[in-house]
């Protein structure tokens, strides 16, 4: 009867153990698959791959710019196609992710260099996207990037 009650127990806690872990490992998950997203959305940007940024972006997303211009779906996907901007250099750091249930907000640093219109350019931006988990598919929802103030 001892050794019937010891493996109980000790079914119960492993039970317990490994549903702790499985739900540790959940925002992990999601987290890296956010953190795919965002570096496929800069990469798209910088390579101006209207087909990716089309699947990345909700139908209802906002994106608010350096320049205080706020765009749709289909214009901040007009706003990448414009054929006058040649982007050199896209990229996040000092990424940090927030997980709540389906969705997550992201915030970091930007760094964007290239030319526009024939003159060069350069961007140090910290930005905020939040992504929601739709039907199983991530998407982005609103985006706001801001230049820092300077001390």
């Amino acid at each position: 009867m001892m050794r019937f009650r010891t493996s109980v127990v000790s079914a119960a806690l492993l039970t317990i153990f490994a549903a702790g872990l499985a739900a540790q490992k959940k925002p992990e998950t999601s987290s890296a698959k956010v953190l795919a997203l965002e570096n496929k959305w800069t990469d798209a940007y910088k390579l101006k791959d209207v087909t990716s940024m089309n699947s990345l972006l909700n139908e209802d997303v906002i994106v608010t710019v350096e320049d205080g211009g706020i765009y749709s779906k289909t214009g901040y996907i007009a706003h990448v196609s414009d054929t006058n901007v040649h982007v050199d250099v896209a990229e996040i750091g000092d990424v940090k992710i927030r997980m709540h249930g389906n969705v997550a907000v992201v915030t970091g640093g930007y760094h964007e260099k290239g030319t526009s219109k024939g003159k060069p350019y350069e961007y140090r931006d910290r930005f905020t996207d939040v992504w929601m988990n739709v039907a199983g598919a991530w998407q982005l929802i609103a985006s706001h990037y801001s230049v820092p103030t300077k001390d």
